[in-house]
C-alpha cells in the first residue's frame, strides 16, 4: 500500500514560530485568532474575565489586529458590545446536523454578518438542516466561513468519515484546532492541500486564552485578510505542542468552574458538557460544599494537579486512536484524492 500521508511535511511549510512571524508582522501582515468563546457560550464558565468586554480588551493587549468571538449558536456577545464597531468582527460557531447529507453534527465559523443575516442562516441551520443550502447562503451573501475541526465529532454522534472530504471541498478555509489531536489536525492539513484550501490555526479557547496561537496574513481589512488565508497566502503561528495547550486549557477551565457562584451558574444555564463533572459540581452545591472555601479549593487543586500531569490528555489521545487509525487508512488508500474537486 502506498503511503500518501505527509502531514508533517505540510506542517513544516505552513506552521511557523512567533519569532519567525515577527518580521512579517513588522512588514504589514496581520494576525487573528478566529475561534474564541466568551461567557455567552453555554459551556463557558460565566466568570467576569470571560465577559466579551474583557476578552476584547485582552485580545487587543495580545496585539491581535482582528478580533472576533465565535460563541456556540449565539450572537449575545455582539448584543452586549454592539454590532457596528471598528475593533470587532462579528462571528459565530454555527452547528448544523444534516441527517441526509452528513449524519453527524458539523461546526462552521461564519464572519462579517449583520443581525438580520444571522437570523436567516440560523433558521436555515435549525429548520432546513441542509448544509449545502447553508453554504449557498454564505456564498451568495459574501460571508467568510470556515470548516471547524473536520475530524472532531460530538459526543453521541455516529461519525460519517466519508462525508468529511466531500464537505471539505465546499469550504474555503479549514481549521487547525488546538483543542483537537495533532494527528487529526495533520489530516485536516492533508485535506486542505488536496483541495487547495486555506488553513487557519485557532485556540478555540473556552478559558480566555485568546491569541495564544494565531494566523497571519496580509489584509487592510478583515475581508482581505480572510481572502489571503483562502488563497494560502498565510502562516499559522504555533509555539507549543497541542498536549501542553490542552493541559493548560483544562487546568484554567477547572479553576473557572470551581470559582463560579451557584446563582450565576444557574442564571446562565452553564453546563460543562461532561456529565460526571456536572454531577460533581452539583454535588458540591447540593451539600453546600462550594461555600467551604478550603474544601472547594482542595478539590480544585487536586483536579488541576491531575490535569497538569498530562494524564487526562494522554488518556483522551489513547481513546481516540482507533478513530485516528480509521482516518489514516482513508488517507493512505488515496480516498481524499478520489473525490472530484469543484
Amino acid at each position: 500500500m502506498r503511503t500518501l500521508f505527509r502531514g508533517s511535511d505540510i506542517s513544516k511549510q505552513k506552521i511557523i514560530s512567533s519569532d519567525r512571524a515577527v518580521e512579517l508582522l513588522e512588514n504589514g501582515w496581520h494576525r487573528a485568532d478566529l475561534h474564541v468563546h466568551t461567557s455567552c457560550s453555554y459551556d463557558v464558565p460565566p466568570a467576569r474575565c470571560m465577559h466579551p468586554e474583557n476578552l476584547l480588551a485582552k485580545g487587543k493587549s495580545k496585539g491581535l489586529d482582528y478580533i472576533t468571538f465565535t460563541d456556540h449558536d449565539t450572537v449575545k456577545a455582539y448584543d452586549f458590545l454592539g454590532w457596528k464597531r471598528n475593533d470587532l468582527t462579528s462571528g459565530i460557531e454555527l452547528s448544523i446536523t444534516d441527517p441526509e447529507n452528513v449524519g453527524h453534527t458539523v461546526h462552521i465559523n461564519v464572519f462579517e454578518f449583520d443581525r438580520q443575516q444571522y437570523m436567516e442562516f440560523d433558521r436555515l441551520a435549525r429548520e432546513e438542516r441542509n448544509i449545502y443550502s447553508l453554504i449557498d447562503y454564505f456564498k451568495s451573501n459574501g460571508l467568510p466561513y470556515m470548516y471547524n475541526h473536520p475530524f472532531w465529532f460530538q459526543i453521541g454522534d455516529k461519525p460519517n468519515l466519508f462525508a468529511v472530504p466531500e464537505l471539505a471541498r465546499h469550504f474555503p478555509v479549514i481549521e487547525y484546532n488546538m483543542q483537537d489531536l495533532k494527528q487529526k489536525n495533520l489530516f485536516s492539513m492533508v485535506l486542505a492541500e488536496r483541495y487547495g484550501k486555506g488553513m487557519a490555526v485557532t485556540t478555540d479557547s473556552h478559558t480566555g486564552s485568546i491569541g495564544k496561537v494565531y494566523t497571519i496574513a496580509e489584509g487592510d481589512d478583515f475581508h482581505e485578510y480572510f481572502s489571503n488565508i483562502k488563497k494560502g497566502h498565510s502562516y499559522m503561528v504555533i509555539d507549543e505542542p497541542i498536549w501542553k495547550h490542552l493541559s493548560r486549557e483544562a487546568s484554567a477551565w477547572i479553576e473557572l468552574v470551581f470559582s463560579m457562584e451557584k446563582e450565576m451558574r444557574e442564571e446562565m444555564g452553564f453546563t460543562t458538557g461532561v456529565g460526571k463533572v456536572d454531577r460533581l459540581v452539583n454535588l458540591f452545591d447540593k451539600y453546600g460544599l462550594s461555600n467551604h472555601h478550603r474544601l472547594n479549593g482542595a478539590a480544585m487543586g487536586i483536579m488541576q494537579l491531575v490535569s497538569r500531569s498530562g494524564l487526562p490528555v494522554f488518556l483522551y489521545m489513547l481513546s481516540k486512536q482507533p478513530q485516528v487509525s480509521r482516518i489514516e487508512k482513508m488517507v493512505n488508500v488515496g480516498y481524499f484524492e478520489k473525490a472530484p474537486q469543484l
